[in-house]
């Protein structure tokens, strides 16, 4: 079993983007899950902060995790330190009283502690009505906000965030050995973190800037030597001029499809109405792709539903006090 750390405060979709780098990922607490298994592309999650081989669960106060690491078997070589966390400061827990009287735990079983470079590091986990301890086995790559949208060749306002865009991504299906397409790519945001998890990534946007705006991003972006160390290497990427809703690819081109659904604002695209649109889009989605995950500021399960897919998720992501984004998950 695995301990897994959930980042941000929507557990919910943590845990589905979890699921897609591990399996059986079951919530037990405010930032909390455990696994059955686990692969590689844990470093790639952007709401999971780490993993960790789960020792056991217990109450979350100092003295129960002490009990609970000195019940366990422990079969580590090397130095070990210890890391607690309070999570969301539910708990009011001394952290560092629990990280003195953990090591003390270890030392009495002759281990050595190294506080600067150990072997092996032991979380200590509190939440609410629940402590949690597991030694490290994987932290995610966190290099977010050294790619701000801003940063980029060629930039435009409203783009997504890259931590958000990442787990839009992993949610599609981004891993080495897949392709991914966006058809309404704008300035290539999420294809940018899907690249950047090995997956090969299709872009298209109607606009001819946006088109060529997002090869010179992913262009810059997926060069291996700009790529994040602990990745797989950036996968391969093209870029296309074409409508949404008449994509000149085969069927089953992609192995997910995501897209970042126009705004209600912009309800009139070359003088067609929003929801033809994007009808149109997710029929040719389901088309070309098994899964889908669409990116709306509205809900759009029932476009979904007549599309012919199966909506399996819907999160609502507060961007500020008037942008709510809703991420629709789909499945063929």
């Amino acid at each position: 079993m695995y301990l897994l750390e959930f980042a941000g405060t929507d557990d919910a979709f943590a845990a589905r983007e979890a699921s897609s780098a591990a399996s059986a990922v079951e919530r037990v607490a405010p930032g909390v899950a455990t696994a059955r298994g686990l692969t590689d592309r844990v470093r790639g999650l952007a709401f999971t902060r780490r993993a960790s081989d789960l020792v056991g669960r217990t109450d979350p106060d100092v003295a129960s995790a002490v009990a609970l690491l000195g019940a366990a078997d422990t079969d580590r070589t090397g130095t070990v330190a210890v890391r607690a966390r309070d999570v969301r400061s539910l708990t009011g827990v001394d952290t560092q009283r629990a990280e003195r009287e953990l090591g003390a735990e270890l030392v009495a079983r002759g281990y050595t502690v190294d506080l600067d470079d150990p072997d092996n590091v032991l979380r200590a986990v509190f939440s609410e009505g629940c402590c949690a301890l597991g030694w490290l086995a994987a932290e995610s790559v966190r290099d977010f906000g050294d790619r701000k949208p801003t940063d980029r060749p060629f930039f435009q306002p409203g783009s997504m965030d890259p931590l958000l865009a990442r787990a839009i991504a992993n949610v599609a299906g981004a891993r080495p050995g897949t392709t991914i397409l966006d058809p309404m790519c704008g300035t290539g945001g999420v294809l940018v973190e899907a690249g950047l998890v090995g997956t090969d990534v299709i872009g298209s946007d109607a606009q001819a800037k946006m088109a060529r705006g997002t090869a010179e991003n992913l262009a810059h972006a997926l060069d291996p030597a700009n790529s994040p160390a602990g990745l797989p290497d950036p996968g391969e990427y093209a870029v296309l001029r074409a409508d949404a809703t008449r994509l000149p690819l085969p069927a089953d081109a992609a192995d997910g499809v995501v897209f970042d659904a126009p705004y209600g604002r912009q309800s009139k695209i070359e003088g067609r109405d929003l929801a033809g649109v994007v009808a149109g889009a997710l029929s040719e989605a389901r088309r070309l792709a098994p899964r889908a995950v669409l990116v709306a500021d509205q809900s759009w399960t029932d476009a979904a539903s007549d599309a012919g897919w199966t909506v399996t998720g819907r999160f609502e992501r507060r961007v500020h006090r008037s942008l709510v984004r809703h991420v629709h998950v789909l499945t063929r």
